[in-house]
């Protein structure tokens, strides 16, 4: 069997970013991969302005405590003043400009309006409660890079240098299907032998928790021909098909062969629990280009895991993000696990009460219901014993899906 690792080089070594890149809004562009760097338009902030309310003066013109001096003029957030006359202080508001000849900021709380000016019960240094001219961010400076996926706080980033619009890469396009007979959708009667397609919907929404463009296939029949036919339709408008179940060998698992009749396939075994079976491949278009081709287990919880390990980096690629694994932390486990499997096993736990991690108690590969109850991953080695109390490697299910 192949490790993780062997199996993503794989992955990673065939399938090169779109080249296609578009402008959107800034406002619209969540979950979007740079295709260009950002830089900034101008110095953040784009002048020296103050971070409290208060009174803008030269720290020299108060030597002691109690000093007392004439307000010369009131600057709101948005106005900009006139120079300060020596000797006097500006009336001003969190986020206005420093007027030109100050130097300092008083909190108002440490002031006190009295006849003929403002009480300062301070000696202000210079600089204080001042926020200087660029120095979040420089004109000119690269605030974010090509290939970062854009987050809330990377479009206000953005917003906050000027970038009204972003050069980002194209949305993957992604078929999705599923193969069996078994298989019906919510809402209709579960007849005997039949199971309801939860993977359709988990696959869906993955696919689009990672700004994938999302073609819907339905459930395919268990026939060669239908899934030659599904296949062909999806390659002909998309840049990756997703399936899951279906791969093996029995007579009644035609996505092998029929992957194999319009382009190429590679099954393999990766050494991972859940989740061993993995196909990867490629679909034939008629122009002789051809849509990538990605077959995961058809059990719910192999789907989903295999979909975070081997799918979610893909699509990174695909988009020209670095599709590095997400962080995985240092916790306590809180369980037993004396009977380790042969192969690197992926747990579904989560944090307790004191940040220890609690036990999923049935880890099939068919129990879904684990993967909402759990809030991450334990990665365990191949064979390894863990006893409660143990440091483990923990991931969470929020730093997969960022």
């Amino acid at each position: 069997m192949l490790t993780l690792e062997e199996a993503l080089a794989r992955l990673l070594r065939a399938a090169q970013p779109l080249a296609e890149a578009e402008a959107v809004a800034t406002y619209d562009a969540l979950g979007r991969v740079l295709a260009a760097d950002v830089a900034s338009l101008l110095d953040v902030p784009p002048a020296d302005n103050t971070s409290m309310d208060g009174y803008a003066l030269r720290a020299a013109d108060v030597p002691r405590p109690g000093t007392v001096l004439p307000v010369s003029q009131r600057i709101p957030a948005g106005a900009v003043g006139t120079a300060l006359q020596p000797g006097t202080a500006a009336r001003i508001f969190t986020g206005a400009q420093v007027p030109a000849g100050a130097d300092a900021v008083v909190m108002q709380e440490r002031c006190e309006l009295v006849e003929g000016g403002v009480r300062v019960d301070i000696v202000p240094e210079s600089g204080q409660w001042v926020r200087r001219r660029g120095e979040d961010v420089r004109q000119g400076s690269i605030v974010l890079a090509h290939g970062a996926r854009l987050t809330p706080q990377a479009l206000g980033l953005a917003a906050s240098v000027g970038a009204a619009t972003l050069s980002v890469a194209r949305r993957p396009r992604v078929a999705l299907f599923s193969t069996g007979d078994e298989l019906v959708m919510p809402g209709e009667p579960l007849r005997p032998g039949a199971i309801y397609n939860s993977n359709r919907f988990t696959l869906r929404g993955l696919l689009q928790s990672f700004g994938c463009e999302c073609v819907d296939l339905g459930i395919v029949p268990d026939t060669l021909a239908a899934t030659q036919g599904a296949l062909r339709r999806a390659a002909a408008g998309c840049d990756l098909i997703v399936t899951s179940g279906g791969v093996s060998v029995g007579e009644e698992d035609h996505l092998r062969p029929a992957v194999q009749a319009e382009g190429r396939i590679d099954l393999w075994q990766v050494a991972i629990k859940p989740g061993k079976p993995l196909a990867f491949g490629e679909v034939r278009r008629g122009d002789a280009s051809s849509a990538w081709f990605i077959g995961l287990p058809g059990n719910p919880v192999s789907s989903f895991i295999t979909f975070l390990l081997a799918v979610r980096p893909l699509l990174l690629r695909l988009q020209g993000a670095q599709p590095d694994a997400p962080p995985a932390l240092s916790v306590i486990a809180d369980f037993d696990w004396p009977r380790p499997d042969r192969r690197r096993e992926f747990l579904r736990v989560r944090r307790n009460a004191v940040g220890a991690l609690e036990l999923f108690p049935n880890q099939s590969s068919g129990v879904l219901t684990s993967t909402v109850w759990g809030d991450g991953l334990v990665d365990n080695p191949a064979g390894q014993v863990i006893r409660r109390g143990d440091a483990v490697r923990y991931i969470s299910f929020a730093d997969w899906l960022a």
